[in-house]
């Protein structure tokens, strides 16, 4: 939104804004549902209705932000649906404000304040813990246990796009729309002017369409696959990811560790060659980087670096940089545990 709106000045408190807003969010909802410091609750609530009333039209109508991230990856909606959504609570939000004189507490109201301020502390602590960790439970296409080489297969007689084609041609010097079953080029004297494409029916997408492991132009996804281990480091914007010895030198450990046991151990990155470059030669790397889409690597894992460990093609274990295993035994073990 701040790229939409012209204000990228504001990006660097863009991570400060989410946690605020998630957090606003369940504390405006459960002082509600509390019957609480219910003055202030109603403007609030009011207040974040209007405002995200307008982003997700906004999104929809100019198709600017495609995915509003209202409950991430567990439950995906369209811009469209996300207005939908957003005018309904709106609506229920001013009904609420106009009868709130039979909003009362459910409970004594210091009991209340006490549930108030332990769900702060306790939304407080899972925020620290997913920017610090992973998070509890990953509703995304890379989550452990998925099988890549699977989920990037369409099945045979598996539905396709349908789109529906309209042609413009001029005839008698009058433009005319047509169907492709009208086959306007026959038309004697027709000159083609334009062609639109409408998606009317969409048809099956793999859950994972994105993921290539490219070194020096050369695609080694498929290759790697079939690895019976496999290591990733992913590091989605590597003049981004920190230079901490102390990170780097576990990462190295663990490089040789692989190595002794014949291991591949990979970067993965969506940065050029010099950055890449530079970086390596900064941490001492001991590990080639291949190349992938930078949103497609912060689908994977939400860590910048984050680990990846593969077995037979299947996701077996990820790691914030916080939690790296200290060598291949360790890595197994958890995975065995």
């Amino acid at each position: 939104y701040f790229m939409v709106f012209g204000t990228e000045f504001m990006m660097p408190l863009a991570l400060s804004l989410a946690v605020f807003v998630c957090i606003f969010e369940i504390v405006v909802g459960l002082a509600l549902i509390l019957g609480i410091y219910k003055k202030w609750t109603l403007w609030g609530l009011l207040a974040m209705m209007i405002f995200f009333t307008f982003l997700t039209f906004y999104s929809a109508y100019f198709n600017k932000v495609t995915d509003c991230g209202c409950f991430g990856d567990a439950i995906p909606l369209t811009p469209w649906q996300s207005f939908t959504k957003d005018v309904i609570l709106s609506v229920a939000a001013i009904i609420l404000y106009v009868q709130r004189k039979h909003i009362n507490p459910i409970m004594s109201v210091p009991a209340a304040r006490w549930i108030l301020t332990f769900s702060i502390v306790l939304q407080a602590f899972m925020a620290y813990w997913v920017l610090n960790h992973l998070p509890l439970i990953d509703f995304r296409a890379y989550k452990v246990g998925t099988d890549i080489v699977a989920d990037m297969s369409t099945p045979e007689g598996a539905p396709v796009d349908e789109f529906e084609i309209t042609w413009t041609y001029k005839v008698d010097g009058v433009e005319k729309e047509f169907t492709t079953e009208e086959e306007p080029w026959n038309i004697e004297g027709a000159e083609y002017v334009s062609r639109d494409q409408k998606l009317i029916k969409e048809g099956y997408h793999p859950p994972i369409h994105d993921f290539t492991m490219t070194i020096e132009d050369v695609d080694y996804t498929e290759s790697l696959m079939q690895e019976n281990e496999l290591f990733l480091l992913v590091m989605y914007r590597i003049d981004e990811t920190p230079v901490h010895p102390k990170l780097h030198k576990r990462v190295n450990d663990l490089v040789r560790s692989c190595d002794e046991a014949g291991v591949i151990f990979l970067g993965m990155s969506s940065s050029g060659y010099a950055a890449v470059e530079d970086y390596r030669h900064k941490v001492q790397a001991q590990y080639q980087v291949a190349f992938c889409d930078e949103t497609t690597l912060k689908t994977i894992v939400r860590s910048n670096p984050g680990l990846v460990y593969i077995k037979n093609g299947v996701i077996a274990a990820k790691w914030h940089f916080n939690d790296l295993p200290r060598d291949l035994e360790a890595a197994r073990k958890a995975v065995e545990n």
